[in-house]
C-alpha cells in the first residue's frame, strides 16, 4: 500500500527540513532534513530499501541503520495519524 498524506495534513518545507500540521488537532510536527528526504521518498512510492540505499549513499550510515531510520519514522508518521499505508 502506498503511503499518503492524511487529507487533514499539511507538509511545509523549511528551511531545516520540513513543519506538518494535523489541522485535526492542532498538533505540529518538525523534521529535519532527513526525515523529510524518508517522508519525500515514501509519498513518492520508494521502497524503504531504496531509500535506504539513498540515506547510505548522501551520509556516513550503514545499510542497516539507514532502514531502521526509515522504518522507525515511517512508523512513527503512522502512529501519529500523519499518513496511511
Amino acid at each position: 500500500m502506498a503511503t499518503r498524506l492524511r487529507p487533514d495534513v499539511t507538509l511545509t518545507p523549511t528551511d531545516d527540513g520540513a513543519v506538518v500540521l494535523d489541522e485535526r488537532s492542532g498538533r505540529y510536527f518538525q523534521l529535519n532534513r532527513t526525515g523529510l528526504l524518508i517522508l519525500q521518498s515514501l509519498l513518492e512510492d520508494r521502497t524503504a530499501d531504496e531509500i535506504a540505499a539513498d540515506l547510505g549513499g548522501r551520509f556516513p550510515v550503514t545499510a542497516a541503520r539507514a532502514r531502521s531510520d526509515v522504518d522507525r519514522l515511517h512508523e512513527s508518521l503512522r502512529t501519529a495519524g500523519l499518513v496511511t499505508g
